[in-house]
């Protein structure tokens, strides 16, 4: 199968360029930057730019749709925030033959930004921490103040005090504010068929790496976060990936963050849980069985991650030649992990992107930043985008620039 991957910078994308690849199917990705991290692999057979999507979905739509046609693929494979626009645009795809596998756009609303992920789970008694959307009535602190739209940590502050809460909310107008809630964070991953949980997957967030990611994981069983999510998709019709934060306390789980769309696959991969290949299923009409109960105790990392988080958090070169030694040594760590991301054997180019940001924060610790925040621009929907959206998705189609006239596939 020809699979177009709807992004080629983020980490979810390069595990499911290497997890498609390896299944047989001939792999190329969209990007925006051609030396996206997904140039850095055997696995993926060529780059096709297209705008940056964040600000302008519309723009990397209608590139999406053109390179899809020119190069007769048979799926479009949402990997990141592109899932928004895709589901938007629904009636369009289906009208050019596109084949991908996204939620309605009705039920995709009602998660897409934090203040109507909050509410959502709350409507559905799914647990939260404590969570107030009024600012004024707000006493609890420390707290974290998020905004509506934001990725990979993005658009989040952590305030101790009432100032510091007013000066947060100073240019923002919506906005979710939460307590801080105790213990391991947990990362469920999740694929639906129309409603139906297809697979499941938890994995611990045992090391932290550059912009809070995960640079060690470790596969954990969770039913009761699983019985939520599962829950959450039934009462939304969910077709297509979706993913959870969730903080495991002694009370039970409370969850932090909706992502509706697949996030880093590999740990449920080694797992014996194939997200990638029931999203494909599903979203190609092929039968699809209800995945396995995965095996819990699975280590993975990534490297390249753990290298700058070293950068960053710690700030020093010895950290980083530390963090550098002990990846390529398999020690502390790294002793008894797989790595997820960037696997070298057979694909001598994963090498690259680690040996790269090796030499840089060697140099100067400072790089790392520009390596974890130029990633995240280039696929992230920004708030203009998604007010974009929301403002278009009863409208006409403006010369180029593809409107769509319908909003998902029930026209609603």
């Amino acid at each position: 199968m020809k699979v177009l991957l709807s992004d080629g910078a983020s980490l979810t994308a390069r595990q499911c360029a290497t997890r498609l690849a390896r299944a047989g199917h001939r792999v190329d990705v969209l990007a925006s930057n051609r030396l996206c991290l997904s140039r850095y692999t055997r696995w993926v057979r060529r780059v096709h730019r297209v705008p940056r999507f964040g600000a302008d979905p519309i723009a990397w739509l209608d590139a999406a749709r053109a390179v899809y046609g020119r190069g007769a693929f048979d799926f479009l494979f949402p990997t990141q925030e592109q899932v928004a626009v895709l589901s938007f645009a629904q009636a369009l795809l289906e009208r050019d033959g596109i084949v991908t596998a996204v939620p309605d756009f009705s039920a995709l609303c009602r998660v897409q930004d934090k203040v109507a992920a909050s509410a959502t789970l709350r409507s559905l008694g799914v647990p939260q921490p404590e969570t107030g959307t009024d600012p004024g009535n707000w006493t609890q602190f420390p707290a974290f103040v998020k905004e509506a739209v934001g990725t990979a940590s993005g658009g989040v502050r952590l305030v101790r005090s009432r100032d510091e809460l007013d000066q947060a909310l100073s240019s923002r107008t919506e906005v979710v504010i939460q307590a801080p809630a105790t213990g391991p964070l947990v990362m469920c991953q999740s694929v639906f068929d129309r409603g139906t949980l297809v697979a499941f997957h938890a994995n611990e967030r045992t090391g932290e790496g550059a912009g809070g990611g995960a640079s060690h994981k470790l596969g954990i069983t969770f039913p009761a976060a699983r019985e939520h999510l599962e829950r959450l998709g039934a009462a939304l019709g969910w077709h297509g990936a979706l993913s959870a934060d969730v903080i495991r306390t002694d009370g039970g789980p409370r969850f932090i963050d909706i992502n509706p769309r697949l996030v880093e696959p590999q740990n449920a991969y080694l797992s014996g849980v194939d997200l990638v290949a029931a999203l494909l299923a599903i979203g190609s009409g092929q039968p699809v069985e209800r995945a396995p109960r995965d095996r819990p105790g699975v280590a993975s990392h990534q490297l390249l991650l753990g290298i700058l988080g070293a950068a960053g958090c710690r700030g020093s070169r010895r950290d980083v030649a530390r963090e550098v030694l002990q990846g390529l040594a398999r020690r502390g760590s790294y002793a008894n992990s797989v790595e997820e991301l960037t696997p070298c054997a057979g694909d001598p180019l994963a090498a690259i992107p680690v040996a790269v940001a090796s030499a840089a924060t060697l140099l100067a610790p400072s790089t790392w930043s520009y390596f974890a925040g130029g990633s995240v621009a280039n696929y992230s929907l920004s708030p203009s985008g998604w007010d974009e959206l929301l403002r278009a998705r009863n409208g006409p189609e403006t010369g180029s620039r593809t409107v769509p006239p319908e909003n998902g596939r029930d026209g609603k």
